[in-house]
């Protein structure tokens, strides 16, 4: 069986750019990352959204978890899994930091970094805007 690429490139990105992927709000949203888009470390899942009414993709159990957890909570008013951060943005602050931005190893292209969620809710009768990102407790000094 052939070895399906999950490299990026630069055409790659731009493909899904123009597939509106990171953009949209509710049952609108795309995300930058299927779960069918990047090898699989551990399990994923695609769970229908009760808030959203669309299927969300969710990259290990602990995404899925968090999400089950916001898609009850009554002050959540949207969730978008897999959000892309500016590149540009992600870039700059790497080499402010001194860092090697993250890139593709067989392109060496920078890759689009993204937030696990990208969570709306309401707090004190205005809509905020919260990013989280979810990480096993022995992968945090990484």
């Amino acid at each position: 069986m052939a070895r399906r690429r999950y490299s990026f490139d630069e055409a790659k990105i731009a493909r899904y750019h123009k597939e509106g992927r990171g953009k949209g709000h509710g049952a609108e949203y795309v995300p930058w990352i299927k779960v069918g888009d990047v090898p699989s470390r551990g399990r994923s899942h695609r769970l229908n959204g009760v808030k959203t009414g669309r299927l969300h993709h969710l990259l290990s159990d602990n995404e899925a978890n968090l999400f089950r957890l916001l898609d009850w909570c009554d002050d959540v008013t949207d969730i978008r899994e897999q959000f892309p951060l500016d590149r540009e943005a992600t870039r700059r602050i790497a080499e402010q930091l001194g860092i090697r931005h993250p890139h593709d190893t067989v392109t060496q292209t920078p890759l689009v970094m993204t937030t696990d969620v990208l969570v709306d809710v309401v707090r004190d009768g205005r809509k905020v805007t919260l990013a989280r990102t979810v990480k096993p407790h022995d992968e945090l000094d990484n």
